[in-house]
């Protein structure tokens, strides 16, 4: 166990150093993803969790399969490791919620591929389409998802055969949160 949790803070460490390293280069985020002039940082977050994945039949191609994103669930930290939020996928659209029970709802603007990662979810520009409760979350203007890393579809096949497997893959990525000067 003492091992495990040597191993996990290690991972943790460098995540977190890489991390940092995304943000300094903030500079160098695609323009696709690019937040609008009039709004600042107001907070950066790493990632860390999970995407379900569901085999499918496509819905333009009969008889043709693939795995379909179906819900995300990540946990929200600081620079310093703490806990500080969560964010998931709701019938609302894609939320990030504080420790405090705020959370802002949004709607995605943007993706662009991460050319510097191979196999990672795209860079995403989401802008804000709603808020729940009062707290830190009522400033959010944009959201964007940077230094993804993990979190595409399963590599293993998806056919008929086993239709309605579902797949969980994990990710991470730095959510930045704006909000407007």
């Amino acid at each position: 166990m003492k091992t495990r949790n040597q191993t996990a803070l290690i991972v943790s460490t460098l995540l977190l150093a890489a991390a940092g390293a995304a943000q300094a280069d903030h500079h160098m985020v695609p323009s696709a993803v690019m937040v609008p002039d009039g709004n600042v940082v107001m907070m950066n977050t790493l990632a860390m969790g999970l995407i379900t994945y569901e085999c499918m039949e496509k819905k333009d191609a009969p008889g043709a399969y693939a795995w379909t994103f179906k819900i995300p669930h990540a946990y929200l930290f600081d620079s310093n490791n703490n806990q500080i939020g969560r964010y998931y996928g709701s019938p609302k659209g894609a939320t990030w919620e504080s420790n405090d029970g705020s959370k802002v709802i949004g709607k995605q603007l943007a993706v662009t591929p991460n050319t510097h990662t191979v196999g990672s979810i795209p860079l995403q520009l989401v802008q804000q389409n709603g808020y729940e409760g009062n707290g830190a979350m009522n400033n959010v203007t944009y959201i964007q998802r940077l230094a993804t890393a993990g979190g595409t579809a399963p590599a293993k096949a998806c056919a008929a055969a086993n239709a309605g497997t579902k797949e969980i893959v994990s990710y991470q990525a730095n959510y930045i949160l704006w909000m407007a000067k």
